[in-house]
Parts: structure tokens; sequence; C-alpha cells
């Protein structure tokens, strides 16, 4: 029986299946498309499967094949985890005449690496699914796949480098720059596992922001970066992202927002025309602190602070601090104090024209905190540098199949000019008696040892 009538059999079995249960009510519509999914899947296999093996058959018939490649071996498996399930294929092994190199021209031709396991297209997907539920759970969705390891799930996250902050693809806002953009900034601190912690940031742009609802807003424009430790790159990373989007010479401000860490501040110094702002949550945050058991204190020292009034904040503060007995509270008071000094001008300019305030609280517990410290669980370092780099290129629209396609061909490139050039130095030993002729001979237009090989190898 060929594939298609296989495959045909099996659809119309499925056909007939689920439409006597229908008919009988023993089967609602979500059970029935589950079924058809799993059906259809167990078609789509075997057709991958017969597609493979007569490629391979095709290839080994060819006169190109015959005339350059031995045959080493027949009928050697191939199993590969896939979206459609496990696939199991037949192959041939082939040996170079010249070179003496080895491949199964069928994996090749469909760009399989000798010892891959799975297929780009179940990486992407246990990717997606990971970054937003853990291992076990990955695992239990794609159970069709046939992983069924944690440690296989792992692989895939942190066997390759972390996706960088530039790599889903960028908009260019250039005709259309906005005389103001927004910087917002944040942390979230997550467990490690050696029972220490640290900290993910997460720095966004945007445009400003347009109503949803009469409570809802939705920023415009906005474009996610992360980082652990390395301040540097995350700046840089922004700056390229302002200067290869924007038209910055329209651009007549940049609010930098956060909570006043040094690592936000430092911002300034790497994006021009920008002026930080302290966020209100924040502000908020330390008023409510020192005013705790005094809150009759809070509305005028809200009003002073944002009026400007220094010296009437300073004397109540001064006054806060006579008319409070317990020490601890006292040193919340001054810690409260030392803070709004300390960023007095960012509190000050949260009342400058354009400004549209700061919801950075909310995207670091959307965009990191969901996955990397909402539940009880603890990270290796690795596994944080990867996931919190998978989640950012997610939020900025990334299709995981798409990067991992650039991933492999950027490798199989390398190891093609690897390939390549062992297959030069080989033959150059060949005929130079093993030594390679000055390539400078054969850029002038000369014949000459390297200019022979270079030819004679041209399309390998």
């Amino acid at each position: 029986m060929n594939i298609i009538q296989q495959a045909m059999e099996i659809i119309t079995r499925s056909y007939g299946e689920n439409l006597h249960r229908a008919l009988a009510g023993t089967i609602n519509f979500s059970e029935m498309t589950t079924r058809l999914e799993e059906d259809f899947r167990k078609t789509a296999a075997l057709v991958a499967k017969e597609i493979m093996e007569n490629l391979d058959q095709a290839i080994k018939e060819s006169k190109s094949r015959k005339k350059d490649w031995y045959v080493e071996r027949n009928g050697d498996e191939k199993t590969l985890n896939t979206v459609l399930g496990e696939i199991t294929f037949r192959r041939t092994y082939y040996v170079h005449k010249q070179t003496g190199a080895y491949a199964y021209l069928s994996d090749d031709q469909v760009g399989l690496t000798p010892h891959e396991r799975m297929d780009l297209g179940l990486k992407a997907r246990i990717m997606e699914h990971a970054t937003s539920m853990s291992y076990q759970k990955t695992i239990d969705a794609l159970s069709y796949s046939g992983i069924t390891s944690k440690m296989s799930v792992m692989n895939v996250i942190k066997g390759r480098e972390p996706i960088p902050n530039e790599a889903a693809e960028m908009s260019d806002r250039k005709d259309s720059t906005p005389s103001v953009l927004y910087i917002e900034a944040d942390e979230d601190h997550v467990a490690l596992q050696n029972g220490k912690s640290t900290i993910a940031k997460i720095v966004y742009v945007h445009e400003g922001r347009k109503p949803l609802s009469k409570n809802r807003h939705q920023l415009i424009h906005k474009r996610y970066f992360t980082a652990l430790s390395d301040n540097e790159s995350l700046w840089l990373d922004v700056a390229n992202y302002l200067e290869e989007t924007y038209d910055m010479e329209k651009v007549r401000t940049v609010y930098l927002s956060g909570d006043g860490a040094s690592w936000i501040k430092e911002g300034i110094n790497w994006i021009p025309k920008s002026k930080y702002v302290l966020d209100r949550f924040h502000l908020a945050k330390y008023i409510r602190t020192a005013t705790a058991h005094m809150d009759y204190v809070r509305v005028p020292l809200t009003q002073y602070i944002r009026k400007g009034m220094k010296r009437a904040v300073a004397d109540l503060f001064r006054v806060m601090l006579q008319e409070t007995p317990s020490e601890p509270k006292k040193e919340s008071i001054r810690m409260a104090r030392t803070y709004i000094w300390n960023n007095w001008e960012g509190i000050q300019r949260q009342k400058a024209h354009g400004y549209v305030g700061c919801s950075a609280e909310g995207h670091v517990s959307h965009v990191l905190s969901d996955r990397l410290s909402s539940r009880p669980m603890g990270w290796s370092k690795d596994g944080l540098i990867h996931m919190s780099s998978m989640r950012i290129f997610c939020q900025n629209g990334g299709s995981f199949f798409e990067q991992l396609k650039k991933e492999s061909l950027r490798k199989s490139t390398a190891a093609r000019i690897l390939k390549l050039d062992r297959r030069v130095l080989r033959k150059a030993n060949q005929v130079s008696g093993g030594v390679l002729p000055n390539v400078s001979f054969y850029l002038q237009g000369k014949k000459s040892g390297t200019s022979v090989i270079l030819k004679s190898i041209r399309g390998l």
C-alpha cells in the first residue's frame, strides 16, 4: 500500500468514527477536534517519513551522486522528535571519492545535522511553552512529540546562546518620530538555586500611551530590553535601538522613569536628551512608610513635595522626627527623607509637560515576575539569563522558529566554510607536497597550484 492510500485510509476511518459518535451523541466538538488533530498528525508523520525515504532513493539513483560519492552503507535509521510526533526513516551513508568525507546526503539536502534528534519546529514550540509554564507542564503540553524528560526541555533552552535584545525585528519610525520618547525601567528580584538572589532588569521604550477603556491605557510602539548585571550592554542596546528606529534630531526630550536605582540613573549618561523622572509609585511608597504612624501628616507632606516646597518638606520631616519616640520609626522617616532628597529633581519632573507617568511595576510583573519569581523556585544564572531573554523576545513579537532558523543557517554556513577549508588544505598538500601555495598568486590570475585546487572544488 502506498503512502497516499495509507493516509486516505486513516483520514476516512477518522471521519467515519467521529461522524458516528457525533450522531450517537457520545462525543462533543472539542473531543472531536482533538481526535482529528491526533489522526492528522499521524498521517502527516507518515507523509514526512515517505518524503525522506523517497528523497534518499532519488539521490542514490542520481548521476551526479554516482560521479562523486560511493555508497558506504544502506538503510541507516534516524529518529527525530518533531511537531508531528516521533518520525523514523532510513537513509544511505556515503563517502566522497576524492576527499574521503562521509555524509548522509539526504540529511544534508534538508538541513539535518548528524547528531540532531529534534527538529527546529519542535524546539520552537518548546521555547514558546517554556516561556510561560514549567518544564514539566511543557512536556505534558507536547506529549505527542515523544519528549519525556525535563532535561530535554532544559537542553533546548540552555543549549544555545541567549537571544540578544535586538533579535526581534525592529520597525522603522524615522519618518514618524515623535518629539517626546519615554523609557521606563525596573527590576525583578529572583531567587537562585544556591540560596542567594539576583535581579533581572527590564527597560522598555515607548512613544506615549493611548486609552483602551476608562481606566486602561496601552503603550504605543513599546520595545523591551533585559539584562542581569551588565548595565553598559543594556543601555548600549537601548541607545542603539533609538538610533536605528528614530530620527533623534526630531526628538526634543526623552523621559527616563524609574525607582531611583543607580543602574537606572546611569541611563542618563547613555541616552541623549534624556531627563530622569522618579516614578510616582515609589514616591508614594516612601511617603506611606514615613507616615505610617502619623497618617494625618501624609496629605500635607505629599502636597509640599509635589509643589516643590523643599523648605516646608524639611521642616515637616524635622517635626515628625521630634514627635516620634520610636527609634525604628525614626529610621524609616530618615530613609524616606534621604530618598526624597536624592530624587528631588526627578520628583519635580513628574509635572513636566508631556510626561505621561510610569507603569514599570506592572510591566516587570507581567513580563518577568510572572515566570521568574511569582512561584517558589530557584534558577541557575544561566537559566535565568536564557528565560528572561526569551520572554523579552516574545514580548517584542519575535518568532522562535524564525530565530532558530537564523541560528541554524549561521552554524551550517560556518560548518561549510570549515569543511571547505579542510578540503582545500588536503588538496593543497596533495598538489604541493605538503606546502600550501600563496593565495596571492591565485588572486593575481596566475596558473598556480592554488588556483587549480580552488577551481577543482568549486561547488563542493
